[in-house]
């Protein structure tokens, strides 16, 4: 691995970072509000990254291990770097840190007691960290920088979530400016049917920074209650669902297949999974809660897909939901997004091809004999992927069993232990007990809040990307 090169990166990165930081400076202006938290930061951001970019510039040619380093360093230095504004507000370092990481990975969990009491200039770039970390800051770094030319595939292969790289353009840089270009035509759409149906300008601008990306911060404690609004519920339902799908698909729907979504083995199994647990849930709040019909399907649909897609948010409170419903979302905590979507999770193909595994195992103790390939959109998956995902897999339930461990060890309840360490590994925010959807993760001790920090750095980078920095041979020549 080349230092030159991963500090160069993670400087021109830093550069970056600053730039975003004036348009909370310019939201701060609008309201009148101190400027100094943002000056500050964008200046000590760019003379960081200046410094780097220019002491360590270099010609070598990218390896793989250098694209790895440059996403894994590059995600903690900007959640270090993003941190620095919330810590002007009287925020303490352990939860500015807390924040920004929830922030940049998306995963909307929430150290803030009392989240109405700071600045929209903050609580906007609190959002907006979200937006740049949904599709990527290293694809969006791509797709700025030409510069990178080939040398951006290793920072692709790194940071694209899913296990495959769905390359949609021959050059990676188009295949970025692409997939950006989706995902901010469905931000200005989702913007101005939250500004119809009632939102002011502020509210419909960082929701939408929230729901593209699948994060989940909202600027109000109780999230999409707030609005008491059954039609921006069903706005953001639409969305969500939408953002929790690869986004690969619908350019090639829009310019080379009208048919790209529906014959696509993955999207066929989100819409099943998310369908069957909308149906299941409604049942129990209608059953054993007495919601009304209507409402039960809207609280289902909306907590379902807001789960399944990891965005996080909440249109009622379901920490008070009773056992069954609680198990519903429990379960639908590790399944994820589709891969190349802006969400976490385990992802819905790494699900589908393990039942499909599991499936030709059983076949096979009744037909030794048989061949029976595994299959995915008419393709056979060769046995080398099916390994990784079933790695990938184990290591992720161990990475959640071991902090649940750890946290029920610093005095968490178990379900709070349990739902706070797959909240945080899946990027998904809320989840049950003392880290509910109405509550927040300042009561977490402050090492288990470290520890959640590390998962939801590992669990955005889809676990090798982090895990291999820690192996004495990622640093050997």
């Amino acid at each position: 691995m080349s230092f030159k090169i991963v500090f160069n990166a993670l400087g021109n990165l830093l550069i970056f970072i600053g730039i975003t930081m004036l348009a909370p400076l310019i939201v701060a202006i609008h309201y009148q509000e101190p400027l100094h938290s943002f000056i500050i930061s964008i200046i000590l951001t760019w003379i960081v990254g200046i410094t780097l970019s220019i002491k360590y510039k270099s010609d070598e040619e990218w390896k793989r291990k250098d694209g790895f380093a440059i996403v894994a360093i590059g995600w903690l230095v900007a959640a270090i770097f993003g941190a620095i504004p919330f810590l002007f507000e009287g925020i303490s370092p352990m939860n500015a840190l807390f924040e920004s990481m929830s922030g940049f990975t998306t995963t909307g969990a929430t150290a803030l007691s009392d989240i109405e009491a700071h600045t929209k200039s903050l609580l906007f770039w609190r959002s907006m960290t979200q937006w740049i970390g949904g599709m990527g800051i290293i694809m969006l770094f791509i797709a700025i920088l030409p510069k990178l030319g080939v040398a951006g595939r290793q920072l692709f292969r790194a940071e694209a979530p899913g296990p495959t790289e769905d390359k949609i353009k021959p050059r990676i840089r188009d295949t970025a400016k692409t997939l950006w270009k989706v995902y901010v035509s469905f931000s200005v759409l989702l913007f101005a049917l939250l500004y119809l149906a009632g939102m002011n300008f502020y509210d419909a601008l960082v929701h939408t920074f929230t729901t593209m990306s699948c994060g989940g911060f909202s600027p109000h404690a109780t999230s999409i209650v707030a609005f008491n609004s059954p039609l921006i519920e069903w706005i953001l339902i639409i969305f969500m669902f939408i953002a929790g799908a690869n986004f690969a698909l619908y350019y090639r729907m829009l310019y080379v297949n009208p048919n790209s979504l529906i014959k696509d083995d993955e999207y066929k199994f989100y819409i099943s999974l998310i369908f069957i647990a909308t149906i299941l849930l409604t049942g129990i709040l209608v059953i054993d809660m007495n919601i009304p019909f209507f409402d039960s399907v809207r609280y289902s649909a909306f907590q379902i897909i807001s789960i399944v897609t990891t965005t996080g948010f909440a249109s009622t409170d379901f920490n008070l939901w009773s056992y069954p419903s609680k198990m519903i979302l429990l379960a639908v905590m590790f399944i994820g997004g589709c891969a190349g979507s802006t969400a976490g999770g385990i992802k819905v193909v790494r699900i589908h091809l393990l039942l499909k595994y599991a499936r030709r195992d059983v076949f096979k103790l009744l037909h030794p004999r048989a061949i029976r390939p595994i299959k995915f959109n008419e393709k056979i998956v060769p046995d080398e992927i099916m390994q990784a995902i079933i790695s990938f897999i184990l290591i992720y339930l161990l990475i959640f069993s071991l902090s649940s461990v750890l946290l029920s060890m610093m005095g968490l309840d178990l379900i709070s232990a349990i739902t706070a360490s797959i909240v945080t590994i899946g990027n998904i925010g809320p989840g049950f007990g003392i880290v509910g959807p109405m509550e927040n993760f300042s009561v977490v001790p402050l090492f288990g809040r470290l520890l959640l920090i590390l998962n939801m750095w590992i669990g955005r980078l889809e676990v090798f990307t982090v895990i291999i920095l820690f192996m004495p041979e990622f640093w050997k020549k």
